[in-house]
């Protein structure tokens, strides 16, 4: 295989790999929200089972979770619901594999939700509660302190770790492959199986490094526009 039919073949596992990428961010970065503010609920049930969950999250490698989610039900109840999501959308759309992306994606969203959770938990709780009683004086409701005053200072906070999360989460979408779904590494992994071409598999490193710099620009843009509140 020539260098530009390489290049193709690993460009359309990488597609595979930036849709896991986009679902993952675009569910998992409000679903942290919600998981953050039961974290700091008053509510001590609601604290604990929150803070129990992303516990159990983080702690429990992410290769493992895609096992869970993907194996697990049909163990537990013998229904195969990814293998017939795959049946059902390949015979009537001619998708592949659309059942294991679907398991992986949702071991993504709740993974990476949990650790924006805890982001967007040590962004707010770092706000002086003087903001919040100037806020107060100003005679602003409680919502009207949280958007005005509070949301742009903890999105300057957390932009630093989130970047970070962001950037780990293009790479581990390298995960995806422990359940035979097609990302760039697989393919890779295919060229090296059926053409006995190893290089293929340095390659993809590449294509992670252009996609990790368009992000470094990109958050690096976002830090300086948020710079005006810098002490």
């Amino acid at each position: 295989m020539s260098f530009w039919e390489v290049t193709l073949w690993l460009l359309d596992g990488f597609k595979i790999s930036v849709m896991i990428f986009a679902v993952t961010l675009l569910c998992g970065a409000p679903l942290g929200l919600p998981i953050a503010f039961c974290s700091m609920s008053r509510f001590k049930p609601l604290r604990a089972v929150s803070k129990f969950f992303v516990w159990i999250i983080r702690g429990v490698p992410l290769m493992l979770q895609i096992f869970i989610i993907f194996y697990v039900p049909g163990l537990l109840f013998g229904y195969q619901l990814f293998a017939d999501v795959d049946k059902f959308m390949f015979a009537e759309f001619g998708i592949e594999d659309a059942g294991r992306m679907l398991a992986v994606m949702i071991a993504f969203t709740l993974n990476y939700a949990c650790y924006f959770s805890e982001i967007y938990r040590g962004g707010i709780e770092s706000i002086s509660k003087g903001q919040y009683e100037a806020g107060q004086v100003l005679g602003m409701t409680k919502s009207q302190i949280f958007f005005k005053i509070v949301l742009l200072q903890v999105v300057k906070r957390i932009l630093p770790p989130m970047s970070n999360e962001i950037i780990t989460l293009i790479k581990d979408t390298a995960l995806a492959n422990c359940i035979m779904v097609c990302e760039i590494i697989k393919q890779a992994q295919e060229l090296a199986a059926t053409k006995a071409l190893i290089w293929p598999l340095f390659y993809t490193g590449v294509f992670y490094l252009l996609f990790v710099g368009v992000l470094t620009i990109l958050f690096g843009y976002f830090e300086k526009k948020l710079s005006y509140f810098r002490s």
